[in-house]
């Protein structure tokens, strides 16, 4: 714990270990057929550090050795009208801001391919999409043929594949040495500054503020904020063009292009680093306080014998039952996703069920593990005739 650790965004070499996790699920999306492999999958550690020169936050302890990223893992947000509606939104406003009416688009971690077909049947685009994770099967998008999928993931083999606009979603969070990664993107772009770069990333500063601890896990090795974020493409080569927030300030977006002389001129939204550093000291003070506090929820709820189930099988419920060390007191997991029926939450082995496993079940507490998806939620109990109390973490 008192050992100093090197960033791998800046390189400073002086920062220690903040918040620390043992035996934790190494993968919260991959499907697992069976309780016992559920129960049984590697764990690993979690030992973040926070580094006081650039404001960076990562897994000391992260072994990308332990991740298996196949067409097993089934991260896809698709099956939600709310999260559809967002990024049709978004797809729009990029396409409208910048222009991307017939040219070409590339995304690194393309997931089942939502997005960068979004882009190429809103704006007539073509496209290439890397991830290990794709199904072909599961893209009706119309635009598919014009786009080309490789089940791999994006490294310097692929520079060929040239593009006016790259995007890089929900990724580079899975990635360990953020500095090598995003420099190898601004190398594979030349000296076009033509080509507009977006990435998107969960926001650390609300996980702070909030302690929210079921938003740390495993397979995020690394954490952003809109200061840390601006300043790592800034030092790969960059023009930081805007950062900014969304969903629910859930997500941070940033925005640039290759430049050879950018301005490091700080934008509106990035921190100051003595905020951060207090933020992140209270996230440490109020950390044990939080966990007592829902571990008094769950004893309660296994006192009075109640049914409760949680809602959302992804990564925020995989940590916040691992966390929280929750098997028996909570027996199911609801979600919308079809693919995930059946399955077993990692680490913990609840069952997963459809929505509609509720009209025999009939809880008496839904606890909502997004509380953006709230009113959806909601609807649908409602649709079934049921009214369990929603409680939003």
């Amino acid at each position: 714990m008192n050992a100093k650790h090197a960033c791998p965004s800046c390189g400073w070499n002086k920062n220690l270990v903040f918040h620390h996790i043992e035996q934790t699920p190494v993968h919260s999306v991959l499907l697992m057929p069976t309780r016992d492999m559920a129960l049984n999958y590697p764990k690993g550690t979690i030992a973040l550090a926070y580094c006081e020169s650039c404001a960076f936050i990562w897994n000391t302890a992260f072994d990308p050795g332990l991740l298996k990223y196949s067409s097993a893992y089934e991260e896809t947000q698709g099956f939600s009208p709310t999260f559809n509606a967002f990024h049709l939104n978004l797809a729009t406003s990029l396409i409208e801001r910048f222009d991307l009416r017939n040219k070409v688009v590339l995304e690194i971690g393309c997931g089942k391919g939502e997005f960068i077909s979004l882009l190429c049947e809103l704006g007539s685009n073509t496209g290439f999409a890397f991830d290990p994770a794709y199904i072909p099967a599961r893209n009706a998008s119309p635009a598919k043929e014009r786009i080309t999928f490789i089940q791999d993931f994006y490294s310097e083999e692929y520079r060929h594949c040239s593009a006016d606009f790259v995007c890089c979603k929900m990724t580079l969070e899975h990635i360990p040495n953020t500095a090598d990664f995003v420099r190898m993107v601004r190398r594979s772009l030349d000296d076009r500054g033509d080509t507009i770069v977006f990435f998107q990333v969960p926001d650390l500063r609300r996980i702070l503020r909030d302690v929210a601890f079921w938003d740390i896990y495993y397979e995020h090795c690394s954490y952003f904020t809109a200061g840390s974020l601006a300043r790592l493409f800034r030092r790969s080569g960059f023009e930081v063009l805007d950062v900014y927030r969304g969903y629910d300030d859930q997500y941070l977006m940033l925005e640039a292009r290759a430049a050879i002389d950018a301005a490091k001129t700080r934008l509106p939204r990035e921190e100051h680093m003595d905020e951060l550093t207090g933020e992140v000291t209270v996230f440490y003070q109020r950390y044990q306080e939080k966990l007592q506090s829902w571990r008094a929820a769950i004893e309660d709820i296994r006192r009075k014998r109640s049914r409760v189930v949680i809602w959302g099988s992804g990564s925020k419920g995989v940590s916040f039952l691992s966390t929280l060390h929750i098997r028996d007191e909570i027996e199911y997991v609801v979600d919308i996703n079809p693919h995930k029926h059946g399955m077993y939450m990692p680490g913990t082995g609840q069952k997963i069920v459809p929505p509609e496993f509720l009209q025999h079940y009939r809880p008496d507490s839904v606890i909502v593990m997004n509380p953006i998806y709230s009113e959806e939620i909601q609807r649908d109990l409602v649709t079934m005739g049921l009214s369990p109390d929603l409680v939003k973490v």
